[in-house]
C-alpha cells in the first residue's frame, strides 16, 4: 500500500509540473514583420512581403496615413503592390473616422497590410487605440504580415522615436550629442515591445539617438537603413533582406549608466552588430 500510495503522489507531482509547464508557455503571433528601413522598396523586398501575404491573389491594405499626401500615396503604393499579382487597395478616411464599421470591414479577409513612410506621428493620431489597428494586429497574429516602411517601420515598436530633439534647436547638426532627454518619443503600436526600432539608420547617421535610447531604456535597438529589411516571424528572431544592413546595439551594463554635469550620457558596456542580407539575429 505504502509503494502503492507513492506511485501516486509521484504521478500527481508530475501531472502538475506538466500542467504548470503548459501553463508558462506563450503564444506567439503566427504571422511577420516586414520593416524596412525607408528609402528604395526594391523588387526583392517587396516580392518578399507579397509572398508572405499568400502571394498572387492576396489581399493587401496600404495604409498611408502617414504621408502628407495619403489618398495619393495610397494610390501608388496600392498599384505597385498590384502588378506584384496580389489583389491591393489602400484605405483613406479623416481623423476620428478609424472606427467606422464602413472602414473596419475593409480589413476583413486582409492577410497584408503595409503602413506608407512620412510621418510616424501622424500615424499613430489616426490609429493609436482605435479598434481598426486591433484589428490589424489580429490579422498579425493570425497569420498576415504587417510590414511598413520609413514611418511605417518607427511605430512598429512600443517606444516610438519621433525624430524631434528636446534640447539640440541646431536644424543643420541633428542629434550632435548624447545626452539624456533629447531624443523625444511617444507610443507607437508596440508590434515589438523588446527593442527600439530606428530608420534610414546608417544613411543619416542616426545612431546618437539611437545610442541615447539604448541606455536611456535599457533597450535593444534595431538601427535599419534603407533599401533593407527585417523580418521577425512572431518572436525575436529576424532575418535581414536587402542591399545594405542593419545595426543592433544591446546593453550589456555591468553598471548603471551615469549623467554628468551637462547631461552627456555615459555606459560602460553596449554590443553592436552589423548585419547584411540573409543574416539572421535574436534579440536576447
Amino acid at each position: 500500500m505504502k509503494r502503492l500510495s507513492f506511485l501516486c503522489s509521484a504521478a500527481l507531482l508530475l501531472t502538475f509540473a506538466a500542467c504548470n509547464e503548459a501553463d508558462q508557455v506563450v503564444e506567439k503571433p503566427k504571422g511577420h514583420l516586414f520593416i524596412i528601413g525607408g528609402g528604395t522598396r526594391t523588387p526583392l523586398l517587396m516580392d518578399s512581403f507579397v509572398a508572405l501575404a499568400g502571394g498572387e491573389g492576396s489581399k493587401v491594405l496600404v495604409v498611408p496615413f502617414a504621408s502628407s499626401d495619403a489618398q495619393g500615396t495610397g494610390a501608388y503604393q496600392a498599384e505597385e503592390l498590384r502588378n506584384m499579382g496580389c489583389n491591393a487597395q489602400f484605405i483613406y478616411f479623416e481623423k476620428g473616422e478609424a472606427d467606422l464599421e464602413v472602414n473596419l470591414k475593409k480589413l476583413e479577409g486582409v492577410t497584408g497590410i503595409f503602413f506608407s513612410g512620412g510621418d510616424q506621428v501622424l500615424l499613430t493620431e489616426m490609429l493609436l487605440g482605435t479598434a481598426f489597428i486591433e484589428k490589424i494586429r489580429e490579422i498579425y497574429w493570425q497569420g498576415g504580415v504587417v510590414g511598413g516602411t520609413s514611418a511605417g517601420a518607427a511605430v512598429m515598436s512600443k517606444i516610438m522615436i519621433t525624430g524631434d530633439e528636446a534640447i539640440n534647436k541646431d536644424e543643420e547638426a541633428t542629434f550632435p550629442f548624447i545626452k539624456r532627454g533629447n531624443a523625444i518619443t511617444t507610443d507607437g503600436f508596440g508590434f515589438i515591445d523588446f527593442a527600439i526600432i530606428d530608420q534610414h539608420f546608417i544613411q543619416r547617421k542616426r545612431e546618437n539617438r539611437l545610442i541615447e535610447l539604448v541606455i536611456e531604456h535599457n533597450l535593444p535597438g534595431i538601427g535599419i537603413d534603407e533599401a533593407t529589411a527585417v523580418i521577425f516571424g512572431g518572436d525575436r528572431t529576424f532575418e535581414v533582406l536587402g542591399s545594405r544592413s542593419v545595426m543592433v546595439l544591446e546593453p550589456r551594463f555591468s553598471s548603471p549608466p551615469r549623467t554628468d554635469e551637462n547631461g552627456n550620457l555615459s555606459a560602460d558596456r553596449i554590443e553592436m552588430r552589423l548585419l547584411l542580407s540573409g543574416d539572421r539575429y535574436s534579440i536576447k
